[in-house]
């Protein structure tokens, strides 16, 4: 337990200082709206491809392949992405239903995760958590291309707009390109993929200190309500109705932990950068991250515990 516990919180403190930072630039007036914008324009077409790019190459796609385990975490992410637009409708005016379905259902995978799952199951974590995350990248930016442009002002909405929007996303290209590429074990040039490094190791901070310069008490007293009832949907109920699903599936062990990892996962940095992509309201997408980020450390350890309470992991 405590070891989960000072895991997750070495996981989440980096994520915490960079927030900080940007907070901190923003006020002495380093950083200004028009960098935020610029730069999270930057992640969003440029470094966070790359991440997700070398994430994907460097994948094992042969190994762990359970076709039963990457069927219900794929009907499972479906469920949790309707559930949590059905309760945006009810819950949300028009124009935040986007940004607020993306808070509740996309969550940090590639970086939480997976760590937690390798510091968990090791090698087995490592490889189970990777095909994972290569299904994960597919769903959650097509999920929220499409919920994102239902309600965005900039993007079209027809079927045939959402359907562009979808396949000329940088951060599905990549994957699209990586995947061939990591399944027949295609070597790239040492010198291709030192850059792509450069350019991935600029993501996570670089989004974090744009979420961090916009936010402020006022925004977050703006995007209390709505903030908070996303960030309840993803940290309790969604994780609580996906775990469930998967105990009653028959999953247990391993498979069992490390699916309640990726669906207790705090918000995806990236929903904030989309967010920004779609003109939407990225102040709120930018406080469920934080409020995500700050009860990852209480749901994630109460979680586990109760599953090795059960005897079920």
């Amino acid at each position: 337990m405590l070891a989960i516990f000072l895991e997750t919180l070495n996981i989440t403190a980096p994520v915490f200082a960079m927030l900080f930072l940007g907070t901190l630039l923003k006020r002495i007036y380093w950083i200004n709206d028009n960098f935020i914008h610029m730069a999270s324009s930057l992640v969003f077409n440029v470094t966070m491809p790359a991440l997700l790019f070398l994430g994907i190459l460097h994948a094992d796609l042969h190994a762990a392949l359970q076709p039963d385990l990457l069927i219900y975490f794929s009907i499972a992410t479906l469920v949790c992405f309707a559930v949590a637009w059905g309760w945006a409708i009810w819950r949300c005016p028009h124009e935040d239903r986007g940004i607020y379905t993306q808070g509740a259902f996309r969550g940090n995978n590639g970086v939480i995760g997976l760590a937690l799952a390798a510091s968990m199951y090791g090698d087995y974590g490592i490889s189970l958590g990777s095909i994972l995350a290569a299904l994960v990248i597919l769903f959650y930016n097509t999920l929220s291309t499409i919920v994102l442009a239902v309600y965005s002002p900039v993007i079209k909405s027809d079927p045939w707009s959402i359907c562009k929007s979808v396949v000329s996303n940088p951060l599905i290209i990549s994957v699209v390109v990586a995947a061939p590429l990591a399944y027949w074990q295609i070597g790239l040039p040492n010198w291709f993929e030192t850059s792509a490094k450069y350019l991935a190791q600029m993501t996570l901070p670089l989004a974090l200190i744009c979420i961090g310069g916009t936010l402020s008490l006022a925004a977050l007293r703006k995007s209390g309500k709505m903030a908070l009832s996303s960030s309840l949907v993803k940290m309790v109920g969604l994780p609580l109705l996906a775990t469930l699903g998967a105990w009653l599936w028959g999953f247990r062990g391993a498979e069992l932990g490390i699916l309640f990892l990726y669906f207790g996962s705090p918000t995806a940095a990236a929903s904030y950068v989309m967010a920004r992509a779609a003109d939407g309201n990225h102040e709120l997408a930018a406080a469920i991250i934080v409020i995500t980020t700050l009860m990852a450390a209480i749901t994630t350890n109460l979680g586990i515990f109760v599953l090795q309470w059960g005897g079920w992991i």
